[in-house]
């Protein structure tokens, strides 16, 4: 086995997808003649996946059935819109390549629909991600470790030396979870006080601390 693993979160972390998350919420609640939200409102709802995101942006006293309906439209949309305004953060590729050159195998986990996760995927990372997994039936969402084993089952990788690099809360429980030294990035969708807040062991600030912080670990641990 290969103990020369990082597991990825995406939003927030490798990919700044907040614009395209918004359009498409918003999109999808104008289709029910709801309010809009803010892009601050979308970037505080996101992170459990697209159910809850939806879930959060209706108002007060939405009903099921209109969660399931807008719900539905925003997947469609967001599947037909999710590269129009996303954009790897600046230092990302830098550091997968690096990882790459420096023989780590590397996944993405990712709540957000399995379809767009394997679509960005593709398009920003085809060359240094081995597995790529999102929300799809059957699959626990972050923060159960479901998402995490099975990329590493796909990498042929064991837990022993494999770290996980996240943005959210949800991603310090994922990795505790799973049982993994956890790195969160102080660049995406929450910040650094929160993270400190809520359990994160060590942050990197920019992509390139992040090969540091791992280089640090393997040297305590190994």
């Amino acid at each position: 086995m290969n103990d020369h693993t990082v597991i990825f979160d995406l939003d927030g972390t490798l990919l700044n997808t907040l614009e395209d998350l918004a359009g498409a919420t918003n999109y999808a609640l104008g289709q029910y003649g709801y309010p809009r939200r803010t892009l601050e409102e979308v970037r505080g709802f996101v992170g459990n996946g697209a159910r809850k995101l939806i879930e959060r942006a209706l108002p007060q006293g939405a009903q099921r059935k209109d969660a399931d309906e807008v719900l539905a439209v925003f997947r469609q949309y967001y599947n037909a819109h999710c590269q129009e305004k996303t954009c790897a953060y600046e230092g990302v590729m830098e550091l997968m390549g690096q990882l790459k050159s420096a023989g780590y195998q590397m996944a993405v986990v990712s709540n957000k629909p399995d379809s767009a996760v394997k679509n960005l995927c593709r398009t920003y990372f085809a060359d240094y991600i081995q597995a790529a997994i999102g929300e799809r039936d059957g699959v626990r969402r972050k923060p159960a470790p479901d998402m995490v084993e099975q990329a590493l089952a796909q990498l042929g990788s064991s837990k022993t030396g494999a770290v996980y690099v996240g943005d959210s809360d949800v991603d310090i429980q994922t990795a505790a979870n799973t049982g993994l030294f956890c790195i969160s990035v102080a660049w995406g969708f929450r910040d650094e006080r929160f993270l400190w807040e809520n359990g994160a062991s060590a942050i990197a600030h920019t992509p390139s601390e992040v090969l540091k912080i791992i280089r640090s670990n393997e040297t305590h641990t190994g």
